[in-house]
């Protein structure tokens, strides 16, 4: 657990579009200067604020010992880039959708808050995954996900081949509109939807799950975190793209290797004290009660 009884500064990151948050962004401001507590914000929740003296995302963490995300799991996303491997916890506020991993909600708020300015709170580590592109034996970008990396079709070209190597095992070939390797947190995002287990966030594994392939037979894989997973494009320059959360990326060549494992940096995540993981399975998608 990260120490942050002490907390003198919070940062706050916000999605933009929310109505809701014009009325929430002062009323948390206020709060927190009721507890002496100094913000940083970025220029969305200024505006939300009705002040102009916001920073870009990537200058809100500076200082903090705790983060506010106020939005959806998309938010929660860009706010971990903006961390970039710095052992902040992010104390995620659902305004958004399904949110996954924006599990406190705005009922609970300034409880949830208190509970942190006391210890009291609960935090999960959430193990990152390192990306790097790989063209002509040179390394010409590297990523951190949080969800996964994707190598996925163009908009317009065919099915795509990719070979896929563990540990530079083979795999196979596979054929298919593209391949995704999520972590156990992205295992309810992009991967579920393509047919990808449910992981629990703790297991050491990774997920390769193929997106409507050719053959039937090709099924989702789970590895052992600690694998290196290749994947080669086979397709025309420019007919896959390679995006990381679903939010960066780069149109791949022909030949270019995207090269998976895991990642020496981890999120941390302020989580509700009697939400667990299956309380978020059955609330979010609406599994049975007894």
């Amino acid at each position: 657990m990260l120490a942050t009884e002490s907390i003198e500064k919070i940062g706050i990151i916000s999605k933009p579009g929310v109505q809701q948050a014009f009325t929430l962004v002062p009323r948390i401001l206020e709060f927190l200067q009721q507890h002496n507590i100094a913000v940083r914000y970025d220029y969305q929740t200024a505006t939300y604020a009705g002040r102009s003296d916001g920073h870009s995302r990537e200058l809100v963490p500076d200082g903090s010992q705790l983060i506010i995300v106020l939005g959806g799991d998309g938010t929660l996303l860009s706010a971990a880039r903006s961390i970039a491997g710095r052992q902040i916890p992010l104390f995620a506020v659902n305004l958004g959708g399904l949110g996954f991993l924006t599990a406190i909600t705005v009922e609970n708020l300034f409880s949830e808050l208190e509970r942190a300015f006391t210890g009291g709170h609960r935090i999960a580590q959430r193990r990152m995954l390192h990306c790097e592109l790989w063209r002509d034996q040179r390394m010409v970008a590297q990523y951190e996900a949080l969800n996964d990396v994707v190598v996925n079709k163009a908009a317009l070209a065919r099915m795509i081949d990719l070979d896929t190597h563990v540990d530079k095992n083979f795999v196979c070939t596979f054929k298919a509109d593209g391949l995704i390797v999520s972590t156990p947190t992205g295992s309810t995002a992009y991967s579920l939807s393509a047919g990808g287990p449910i992981v629990f966030p703790t297991v050491a594994a990774l997920c390769i799950t193929p997106i409507c392939p050719h053959m039937l037979t090709n099924r989702p894989v789970i590895v052992p975190d600690e694998s290196e997973i290749q994947i080669v494009s086979l397709a025309d320059n420019e007919s896959a793209y390679l995006t990381v959360d679903g939010q960066v990326g780069e149109p791949l060549m022909r030949n270019d290797a995207v090269l998976c494992k895991r990642s020496e940096r981890s999120l941390y995540l302020v989580r509700p004290p009697k939400m667990m993981f299956f309380d978020v399975l059955r609330e979010k998608l609406s599994w049975g009660q007894r």
